[in-house]
C-alpha cells in the first residue's frame, strides 16, 4: 500500500519530506471545487503511512466529510478501506471549525489539550480552507509561530483563489496570498486546462524540484499521471 502512494502522490513527487530542524510550511492555492482538499488528503496519508501523526484541521466542513476524502483516496489507489490498514486511523485526527470560529487561539487551546491528556500529538498539521482573505498578515506570523513552537515537522494551508482577480506576485503567486509567499517554503498551484490539471510550483524552498515544474494530474483522482 504504502509503495503504491509513494508513486502516485506529488508530495513524493516532489521529494519533501519532514524536517527535525524546522517545519515545513506548505500551501496549495486552486479555484474552489478545484481539488485543494484532495491534495491535501494525499499529504496527509503520505505523512500517515510514513508513521507521522497528522491533525487535519478542516474549516467549514465537517467530520464526515474530511473522512470521506480520506476513504475514497485509498479506495482508488488500492481498493482498500482505511480500516483495513493497521493502524493508520490511530495516525489521523480531524478537528472542525465554523469559518466565522476559527482563530489560532482557539486552534492552540484545542490543540495543547488533545497533547497534555495524551490523547494525541501531532507531527503534521493540515489546515484546509484559511480564509486568507480576511486574515492579516500578522493574523498568519501568529498561527505559523504557533506550528514552530509546538515542533510540528510540516503543516500545509489552502487557498482559495478566484477567476476575477488578476493580481499575483513577481514569482505568480496569486491573491489573495500574492503579498505573504514569503511565510511559506512552498507554494503550489492547483491549474485546470480543458483535458488536463496540473499542479504547479512556484515556490520551492523545501523541495527538490525546481520552481516552474508542472506535474500532470489526473482530473478524477488529483493523482500523479504516470509516464
Amino acid at each position: 500500500m504504502g509503495n503504491q502512494l509513494n508513486e502516485k502522490t506529488p508530495l513524493r513527487a516532489l521529494d519533501i519530506s519532514a524536517s527535525t530542524q524546522a517545519p515545513s510550511i506548505g500551501l496549495v492555492i486552486a479555484r474552489a471545487g478545484v481539488g485543494k482538499t484532495a491534495i491535501l488528503v494525499q499529504f496527509a496519508l503520505d505523512n500517515m503511512l510514513q508513521g507521522n501523526k497528522v491533525l487535519h484541521v478542516a474549516i467549514g466542513a465537517g467530520v464526515e466529510k474530511t473522512r470521506t476524502w480520506y476513504a475514497d483516496l485509498l479506495r482508488t489507489i488500492n481498493g482498500e478501506d482505511m480500516e483495513k490498514i493497521p493502524g493508520v486511523m490511530k495516525q489521523r485526527m480531524i478537528m472542525t471549525f465554523q469559518e466565522s470560529s476559527f482563530s489560532k487561539a482557539l486552534l492552540a487551546e484545542r490543540f495543547d489539550d488533545l497533547v497534555d491528556q495524551d490523547i494525541f500529538s501531532p507531527d503534521c498539521l493540515i489546515i484546509d480552507d484559511y480564509d486568507f482573505e480576511n486574515c492579516s498578515r500578522s493574523d498568519l506570523e501568529e498561527l505559523i509561530a504557533f506550528i514552530k513552537e509546538r515542533n510540528l515537522q510540516m503543516a500545509w494551508f489552502s487557498a482559495t483563489s478566484h477567476r476575477g482577480d488578476d493580481r499575483k506576485s513577481a514569482s505568480g503567486v496569486p491573491a489573495p496570498c500574492n503579498e505573504i509567499e514569503d511565510l511559506f517554503n512552498n507554494v503550489l498551484l492547483i491549474s485546470p486546462a480543458e483535458k488536463e490539471i496540473t499542479l504547479d510550483i512556484l515556490k520551492s524552498d523545501s523541495s527538490r524540484v525546481k520552481v516552474g515544474t508542472s506535474l500532470n494530474l489526473d482530473p478524477s483522482t488529483l493523482l500523479i499521471k504516470k509516464g
